[in-house]
């Protein structure tokens, strides 16, 4: 389970059961996830906690562009640096309610549970994506082990079954799905323009992306072999010689 929430521990969540008797997480595992990727380029998000965590949650929203405000009085050297070189704003103090104002998202890192659950229903009563790591409950969306390759990103999850089995899936899959498969992305993302122009229906663009992809020859075997010219000779015959229906 997570580590946070075991049974006989001091209970960390907002049903304060004074020993956690996993009562709050039993219905994770049957609980469907909408899978969504978001877009957080100049969104502001909130990142409450300076240590190591709230480091790692720094840097995962920071790779995605995301406008990210700290919340802490003390924080990592790391996140030190990173405020004085202007890469996030640094709030040197506790969490306030009013710091959530203007975020898309929080998420809550530190080792007080009652500031946790602060968070989350300050978070909840917005209506804002909130997580607070490692305590399912305190919750609305989790972060799934990700596997980003250029523009492809995959993300595993277990519903916070097993953070190791993720772990490896997310090793294996990054072996399996590596750099062939960005490069092609990115070809086929070249030709999109073209497509969009030329083929008049959504069918028809289907089909002609499909052609290449699952054509042959293969286009992932001749980029594993690293020839890109001539995955590049592939798409452009297809261009000449696809006829919409």
């Amino acid at each position: 389970m997570p580590a946070q929430a075991y049974s006989g521990k001091e209970c960390v969540c907002q049903f304060r059961r004074g020993i956690c008797d996993q009562s709050c997480v039993r219905d994770m595992l049957a609980t469907p996830f909408y899978i969504a990727c978001l877009r957080l380029s100049g969104r502001r998000a909130l990142v409450v906690g300076g240590g190591d965590i709230g480091l790692e949650k720094v840097e995962g929203l920071l790779a995605c562009g995301a406008d990210v405000t700290l919340v802490a009085p003390e924080a990592h050297p790391a996140l030190q640096e990173l405020a004085a070189e202007g890469s996030i704003t640094w709030v040197r103090r506790a969490y306030e309610p009013a710091d959530l104002e203007g975020c898309l998202m929080a998420i809550a890192a530190t080792d007080d549970s009652e500031v946790n659950i602060q968070v989350f229903n300050d978070a909840e009563a917005r209506s804002m994506l909130i997580n607070v790591v490692d305590v399912p409950p305190l919750c609305n969306f989790i972060l799934p082990a990700i596997v980003r390759t250029g523009p492809l990103a995959v993300a595993i999850s277990t519903a916070g079954a097993s953070p190791a089995l993720a772990k490896r899936m997310k090793r294996e899959i990054g072996e399996m799905f590596g750099e062939p498969y960005a490069t092609l992305a990115i070809l086929l993302n070249d030709v999109r323009g073209w497509a969009k122009g030329t083929l008049p229906t959504y069918q028809d663009r289907k089909e002609f992306f499909e052609s290449i992809v699952n054509g042959e020859p293969d286009p992932i075997a001749l980029l594993r072999a690293g020839d890109v010219d001539a995955v590049k000779d592939l798409i452009a015959a297809a261009q000449s010689s696809y006829q919409p229906a």
